[in-house]
This record gives structure tokens, sequence and C-alpha cells, in this order.
């Protein structure tokens, strides 16, 4: 199976799953959008009320942000991948819960096998707790890591810029920083970080 062949097969999976609590209260679910051949994944939180209607990925205002960001750095949604930690909407937005991270993990780490891509950017402290553990946000945002060997940025979610109008110039240096990452493949020194220690804890929260 293809690398194309194999996003459509998990997002047929995702459509009818019913492993955790949420395929109740789903209207559609939200497997995640772009390239087989992407160079960059962005992986956010949890679909939110516009997402859950159209069955895609950031297509709100914190999406019209990403596409923004994007655009800052000369490139557009349909060059990249973009799904979240979860696959359908958490009631009234809440947070994701563990049982329901570790039930979609499969699906995400399987989209991320398939793509293989240069860079994986973490959109919120939901996403980047599979690479990272037992650290804040705003100490290691826009910091690049290579972690079982990936290299992985986490950023702010760009709703969290949006309710804090001073995250947005952070968010956007942040995003400054991709195209050398891709372009160039940098040597990025691992931070001084507790990680996961093997494949098997990033599915644990």
């Amino acid at each position: 199976m293809n690398p194309e062949e194999e996003l459509e097969a998990i997002a047929s999976e995702v459509a009818v799953c019913t492993d955790c609590k949420l395929h109740h209260s789903r209207k559609h679910a939200v497997p995640g959008e772009g390239p087989a051949n992407a160079d960059l994944v962005f992986i956010g939180e949890g679909p939110g009320f516009h997402e859950n209607e159209q069955g895609r990925p950031f297509v709100g205002a914190a999406g019209r942000f990403l596409e923004e960001l994007l655009a800052s750095i000369g490139m557009n949604r349909e060059q990249v991948f973009i799904c979240n930690v979860i696959k359908c909407r958490p009631p009234g937005n809440r947070d994701p819960q563990s049982d329901e991270m570790r039930a979609c993990a499969k699906y995400l780490d399987r989209q991320i096998r398939a793509i293989n891509p240069k860079v994986i950017v973490t959109l919120g402290r939901f996403s980047m707790a599979r690479y990272f553990t037992n650290v804040r946000i705003s100490a290691i945002h826009g910091k690049a890591s290579m972690i079982m060997d990936r290299l992985v940025v986490p950023m702010y979610h760009p709703a969290a810029a949006l309710h804090q109008p001073s995250l947005r110039s952070v968010v956007t240096e942040d995003f400054a920083l991709l195209p050398g990452l891709i372009a160039h493949n940098q040597q990025i020194s691992s931070l001084d970080v507790e990680q996961p220690a093997d494949p098997e804890q990033l599915n644990l929260f």
C-alpha cells in the first residue's frame, strides 16, 4: 500500500471508529488532510465546532491564522498535512482526555509513518506531550529537537495567539524558522528535557 492509499485507509477507519466515547457525539470525524509527500506535518489538539461540521481540520478562526502563518513563509495549506491528536470533537470543545488520545494514537502514528515528513510541528500542549514530557510550552516553543529520528518543533496553538495577542509575534517568529529546517536539515541539539524512552511511551499520557 502506497502512502496515499494508507492515508485514505486511515481516514476510512477513523470515520467509523468507535474506540472511545467521542464517536457518540461526532457529526464528522476529522482524520486530517494534506499531501502524502508533505515536508511538514502539523499536529493540533482536537476538532472544534466548524471542524466537526465539515470533517476538515483547522477551518475556523485558528485555521485562518494558520493559513496566514503559512503564507508568511511562502507556503499554503495544500502543501502541508494538518491533523490533530484526536480525530473527533470533544463535547463543548473541552480538552482531550488521556483515553481518547490513546485511542487515536494508532491513527496518528500510521499517518506520520506514511508521510515521513521532514519536520513535525506540534501545535499546543496536548500534541507537544506526545514528544516532550514534564516541560512547559513557554520554555521550548520554536526549539527543534530530534526525537525518534524525527525533527519535532513545538509551537503555541494558533488559537492561543488569537486569545493572547502578545503571542502573535512569538508564533510568527517560530514559523519563520521552518523553511530553514526543511531546506537545510540543520543539526539540532537535543533539548535538555525529559523525553519518551521508547515508541510505546508516546502513547502514554
